[in-house]
């Protein structure tokens, strides 16, 4: 399994230890794609999930950059266009730090 692959697995099931609801993984548009969809009460979230090793030094949050968090935008609408919903959309990053056998999640609600 590919760094990204195991990066989205482990956002997927730490959002599911959060009482998140899982509707769609790894929804693709035209613009690009949307690494997770879930909803709780009050929101439905699209997740942007980056991913390293953690000897890597790049910084994960700088790599949704202006046109990445474009593209992602333009995916959101082109989804909620499909999927009519009464909650209210966010915009999530969850940065996974894969370590040995180990790993660390930052979620950042309303990155952008």
């Amino acid at each position: 399994m590919n760094i990204g692959k195991k990066g989205e697995e482990i956002a997927k099931n730490y959002l599911l230890n959060k009482k998140f609801s899982i509707i769609k993984q790894n929804y693709h548009s035209k613009f690009g794609e949307i690494d997770i969809i879930c909803e709780d009460k009050e929101y439905i979230v699209f997740v942007e999930v980056k991913s390293k090793f953690y000897l890597s030094f790049s910084n994960l949050s700088e790599r949704v950059d202006y046109i990445k968090q474009q593209k992602f935008l333009k995916t959101v609408k082109i989804y909620l266009s499909e999927n009519i919903t009464e909650k209210q959309p966010r915009i999530d990053v969850i940065e996974v730090t894969i370590f040995k056998n180990k790993y660390k999640t930052n979620h950042i609600e309303n990155a952008f």
